[in-house]
């Protein structure tokens, strides 16, 4: 098994590095690849079993819009075809049509998918999420300078019980086409996580997955479901 952790030098903000490396305990047999910023991406010539990227800054993130661009219809297909890819914190952004920054001015991205995110350098904003994703609570973070526009009613990936979807406004979070899982969560998503974890290794061709310090692990997502549920302040 292949994993292409694409650029972890860059795409490491908010703890979103944790991700690969409890996959990393997750699956001790799997290969994982990193792509630096100047590579050729693994899955332009190879064929892994799943993509994976984080979190970065905002100037990075142009950088690799830039870096991924000659690539896009490699990406839709790779979306279209059940490849197993996971993009968060900012990286789904990267998908969308475009990015409106402060001065009104875009910034093209791949134009795979129907959104659109409005960025505002001045105005963060941090929440909790608490919803659902397959009959499974799902928790995490938001801590973001941008609020995503468009319709994802058709192809959400978590529907949010407290906290904000895409935008303040939404109750929808993210992304899931197929096997391509895009949110702005970070946590990290995985390790808050563990049975999404493990859908995510059943997709990946485990057999009766199980993620690594389950009994823990669980122990401590269900402490944390109690917490999202009853907490006063959920958005900042």
């Amino acid at each position: 098994m292949q994993i292409e952790v694409l650029y972890p030098e860059q795409c490491n903000l908010f703890g979103d590095s944790g991700n690969i490396r409890y996959l990393k305990k997750c699956l001790p047999d799997a290969e994982f690849i990193n792509t630096s910023l100047n590579d050729t991406p693994f899955f332009v010539t190879g064929d892994p079993d799943m993509i994976y990227m984080g979190a970065c800054t905002e100037s990075n993130q142009e950088k690799i819009i830039t870096r991924l661009m000659p690539y896009k219809d490699k990406l839709k297909e790779a979306i279209d075809n059940g490849k197993v890819m996971l993009f968060t914190g900012n990286a789904p952004e990267i998908f969308y049509k475009y990015i409106e920054k402060d001065d009104k001015s875009k910034v093209e991205c791949l134009g795979i998918f129907d959104l659109y995110a409005k960025q505002r350098i001045y105005e963060r904003f941090n929440t909790l999420v608490l919803g659902s994703f397959d009959g499974k609570e799902v928790v995490g973070f938001k801590t973001q300078f941008t609020q995503v526009y468009g319709d994802n009613s058709a192809d959400y990936f978590v529907k949010v019980e407290r906290g904000a979807g895409i935008n303040k406004e939404s109750k929808l979070e993210g992304l899931h086409v197929n096997n391509f899982f895009a949110t702005s969560m970070v946590g990290p998503l995985l390790v808050m996580n563990p049975y999404f974890t493990e859908y995510l290794m059943g997709k990946l061709g485990v057999e009766k997955p199980e993620c690594a310090f389950r009994e823990q692990s669980i122990k401590a997502y269900k402490d944390r479901i109690i917490d999202f549920r009853t907490c006063r302040c959920v958005t900042e």
